[in-house]
C-alpha cells in the first residue's frame, strides 16, 4: 500500500493506459454484438452457430491470442492493437449471447402491444426491445468490464503497457510491495468502472425505479 501512495503520479498513469485498453474494446464490442444480437434472436440455427462460434473464440487464452494476432492482422508483438482487438473478440463473444437473451426477457405483451399500435419491426427493436432489455443487458456489461480490466494485465507479460506491468516490474526486481500496489489498483479501478455502469443503466431505466417505487408503496 505504502508503494501505491508513493507512486500516485505513476499509478494514475498507467490507469489511463489500462482504461482505454479495457473500455475501447468493451465499446467496440458493444457496437459489433448489440445489432448481431438483435439479428440472430428469432433465428434459431443462426443463433446457434454464432453461440457455439462465441464459445470457442472465448476459450482460446487471451496470452495466446495477443501473441498470435500479429501473424493475422499487420502489427507487432508489442503494440496495444493486439490487446484491443483481442479483448474485442473476447467481449463480442460475450454480449453476443448476452443481447438475445436480455431481447428474451422482454414481455410478450408489450411486443404484442407495440405491433398493435403500428411499429414495424426494426422500429419495434430500437425503441421498445432494446430500451427494456438495458437492465438485462447492464449486467453482461459490468462482467465484461470487469473481464478486460483483469485480462489487459496479462498484456504486461509481453510488455504491454497498464497496471498489469507493476506486476512484472516487481516480480523481476523481487519487489513485493509493488506487485501488491499492482493488484490493489486494478480492484480498485474494477470497483470503480462496474459502478460507474451500474449507475449508468440505473439513469437511463428510470422507468425501472417508478415500477419499484409503485409496488413499495402498494405494499
Amino acid at each position: 500500500m505504502n508503494y501505491l501512495l508513493t507512486h500516485l503520479g505513476k499509478a494514475w498513469d498507467l490507469t489511463l493506459i489500462h482504461l482505454w485498453l479495457s473500455l475501447l474494446p468493451l465499446v467496440i464490442g458493444l457496437l459489433i454484438a448489440v445489432p448481431l444480437g438483435a439479428l440472430i434472436q428469432r433465428k434459431t440455427v443462426l443463433r446457434r452457430l454464432t453461440t457455439l462460434t462465441a464459445s470457442i473464440i472465448f476459450t482460446i487464452p487471451s496470452l495466446a491470442l495477443f501473441v498470435v494476432l500479429p501473424l493475422v492482422i499487420p502489427t507487432r508483438i508489442l503494440d496495444q492493437a493486439n490487446v484491443i482487438v483481442a479483448l474485442t473478440l473476447y467481449t463480442v463473444a460475450l454480449l453476443v449471447r448476452a443481447v438475445p437473451e436480455a431481447l428474451d426477457a422482454v414481455p410478450p405483451v408489450v411486443l404484442d402491444a407495440a405491433t398493435a399500435v403500428g411499429y414495424k419491426p426494426l422500429t419495434r427493436v430500437l425503441k421498445v426491445e432494446l430500451p427494456l432489455a438495458i437492465p438485462v443487458l447492464v449486467a453482461s456489461v459490468r462482467v465484461v468490464a470487469v473481464t478486460n480490466i483483469s485480462m489487459v494485465s496479462v498484456g504486461s507479460v509481453i510488455g504491454i503497457g497498464g497496471l498489469g506491468t507493476w506486476f512484472t516490474e516487481g516480480y523481476q526486481a523481487n519487489k513485493s510491495d509493488q506487485i501488491v500496489a499492482g493488484i490493489i489498483a486494478i480492484f480498485v479501478l474494477a470497483i470503480v468502472v462496474d459502478t460507474l455502469i451500474m449507475l449508468a443503466g440505473k439513469f437511463a431505466t428510470p422507468w425501472v425505479r417508478t415500477d419499484r417505487r409503485a409496488k413499495a408503496g402498494a405494499r
